[in-house]
């Protein structure tokens, strides 16, 4: 038998049982999601994996344009090779076609490989170590033994080149590549998230996402079941379980989280790893990445049905999340790194009563008075007693107001006084626009975004419940809020409860009204300024063009901050990280604010209120905050503009 005779029988052997191996290990890890709860099956997004792999998830690997040309050859390279060595090898198509495309698909991939290789030479920190270190030498060893190989097939080499000699180097490298390449994706090597990954495209929980969409809202829970939110690995769905595998250990996440980069106990990367952990069964000892600030690696251990938190998680690591959503935008497998840290933070709070810092004040006062700081209900509406505000139902002059144009939400804005200013801004630009508009008044409750991030599903519930009951009286055809939260809420969380509004954002409808000159703007004035992009309007809503396009329309030249748009640092204001205050080595809006001082604007721009507040408590010197309503105001051209924003309040 000659060399070529014997490496031909052998690789039939080899494939064929590794790929039998592979089988086994994926029914395996197949077993494992399965130990979540149900959910739906989307079947029809198995068909889709290709496009999403290529399209979807390659648009968020191209914003690193090194490793996004590395991914196409590796991974291109890699599954092409897969593909042509089960036909060439294992059901014996011996077309010389196939073998010209092996070879250039193995050269493709050796390419790749040398780039991983550079890449992790000098690796950044958000990268993890351990078993991901030897992925370029597998990734070398695999591409350069089958390119070896198929050169005697093609006829550029002779057949039985190198002899005995190179056959058996060929079959040492080939085991070990098949071994790294195909046993890896299914038994835990660092192929892993290939077989996982591929899957949690298909069967993702937010289908809505993929081909340009969105899906943001967090997902209902039902409060007549025996246990809420998730205690266990065992409580997550199926899909989720399936979607912790995924994971690549980029470290995307790790790299745009500002609770991680203000020294608080979370890394996203490492939680999600946690998860798997928690699934599989085992400790965190052999992480190999960054850890939780302040918290080693080594000391928790998991299994399925063992609690998370303060086991296997810290609860400070989950109450640390400002819900930004900056892991799930970086994320190039399309993880839910939030809809985790709710679920878990739903039992915390449903079921144990456990909301640290102000958490239980601020749901108690929500409970007693529909609005998070306990002030009296029939208060809403003091700060405009001057405004002469047209309020949806019986008036003071007894007429009955049923109807309007746009509903204007105050929002939570209602008892604060610095942000009454941007409310009496906005009043102003309306009624010179000549817009319908009216409010709920006192009828108008909390939205309820802040009850549903810290967990309580219930109050969240109720509230939405009653808000969409008191709507549902009136008829209008627009909401218009000022706050990017509610903004969220009504439009994207209100719907599971039957309320389908159509809901701007105070930037977007006057971005309207500036296009159509029902507002001008003097766009003469030079400012020295800089626009700070809300997670929940941008990140969450995909606003980032009507904010900027008023400023524009003002004659304002935007001093960009580097992170902006989609990569904009949060404020600290979400997810109720103002109210839980898990403490860390630095405060993030103190990082959001020399991101501000670096542009040297003068003023910083907001479309938020909790930003507004956030901001503005960062020491002074700074730079000036004020809300785009205010600016707008400011440039209004007019016949003869009124005092808007002064008065009692």
């Amino acid at each position: 038998m000659s060399s070529s005779e014997f490496l031909s029988q052998f690789l039939f052997t080899l494939i064929s049982t590794a790929l039998l191996l592979t089988l086994i290990g994926a029914v395996k890890r197949a077993l494992l999601w399965s130990q979540g709860q149900s959910s739906t099956i989307h079947w029809r997004g198995l068909l889709q994996i290709p496009r999403r792999y290529l399209v979807d998830l390659h648009h968020v690997v191209a914003r690193d344009k090194y490793m996004s040309n590395t991914h196409v050859a590796t991974a291109g390279g890699f599954v092409l090779s897969a593909i042509l060595i089960v036909l060439l090898y294992v059901f014996q198509l011996q077309l010389q076609i196939l073998t010209w495309a092996l070879l250039g698909s193995s050269l493709l991939m050796f390419v790749g490989s040398i780039f991983v290789m550079f890449r992790r030479r000098n690796p950044p920190p958000n990268l993890s170590l351990g078993k991901w270190q030897r992925l370029p030498k597998s990734l070398m060893v695999f591409s350069l033994s089958f390119f070896i190989l198929t050169l005697p097939a093609t006829g550029i080499l002779p057949s039985d080149t190198g002899g005995w000699l190179l056959a058996l180097l060929l079959v040492v490298g080939i085991i070990w590549g098949i071994g790294e390449m195909f046993f890896g994706m299914t038994w835990g090597g660092p192929m892993k998230h290939a077989f996982a990954g591929a899957l949690h495209l298909g069967l993702h929980r937010r289908q809505e996402r993929f081909g340009g969409g969105q899906s943001t809202g967090l997902k209902a829970i039902d409060l007549t079941s025996n246990k809420l939110g998730v205690e266990k690995p065992v409580d997550f769905k199926w899909n989720q379980l399936l979607s912790f595998d995924a994971c690549v250990e980029c470290g995307r996440c790790e790299k745009n989280c500002p609770a991680f980069a203000a020294g608080q106990p979370l890394n996203p990367k490492k939680l999600i790893q946690d998860m798997v952990i928690g699934m599989a069964g085992g400790d965190d000892a052999k992480f190999a990445g960054s850890p939780y600030p302040g918290i080693k690696v080594g000391t928790h251990k998991g299994g399925a049905i063992i609690p998370i938190v303060n086991v296997l998680v810290e609860s400070e690591t989950l109450w640390s999340c400002t819900t930004c959503r900056a892991c799930v935008d970086a994320c190039p497998m399309m993880i839910e790194h939030v809809d985790a840290i709710v679920d878990m933070r739903r039992f915390e709070t449903l079921e144990k009563g456990q909301t640290p810092g102000k958490g239980n004040e601020i749901l108690e006062n929500l409970s007693a008075t529909d609005n998070p700081n306990g002030y009296a209900p029939n208060t809403r509406m003091n700060w405009a007693a001057d405004q002469n505000l047209t309020v949806f139902g019986q008036n003071a002059d007894k007429q009955e107001v049923t109807q309007a144009d746009v509903l204007l939400w105050i929002g939570d804005a209602a008892f604060d006084m610095r942000n009454q200013r941007t409310l009496r801004a906005i009043i102003k630009l309306l009624r010179t626009a000549d817009v319908d508009f009216a409010v709920l008044g006192d009828a108008e409750f909390d939205s309820g975004d802040l009850a549903r991030r810290l967990g309580d599903e219930a109050t969240f519930q109720r509230l939405a419940t009653s808000n969409i009951s008191n709507m549902n009286k009136y008829s209008f055809n627009t909401i218009v809020t000022a706050d990017p939260h509610a903004f969220h809420c009504l439009k994207n969380e209100y719907g599971e409860f039957g309320g389908n509004y159509n809901v701007w954002h105070h930037t977007g409808f006057f971005a309207e009204l500036v296009s159509q000159q029902k507002l001008k703007l003097d766009n003469s004035k030079e400012l020295a300024l800089t626009y700070h992009d809300p997670c929940y309007l941008g990140r969450y809503n995909g606003e980032y063009d009507a904010p900027r396009f008023l400023l524009e329309s003002m004659g304002v030249k935007i001093k960009e901050m580097e992170r902006s748009k989609s990569t904009a640092r949060c404020c600290g204001g979400g997810g109720g990280a103002p109210v839980t205050d898990i403490p860390g080595e630095q405060r993030i809006p103190d990082m959001r604010m020399a991101d501000v001082t670096e542009t040297n604007a003068e003023i910083v721009a907001v479309a938020c209120p909790q930003c507004n507040l956030m901001l503005e408590g960062v020491v002074e010197p700074r730079p000036e905050v004020k809300d785009i309503a205010e600016l707008m105001l400011d440039a209004l051209i007019e016949s003869e503009v009124e005092d808007a924003v002064g008065g009692a309040v």
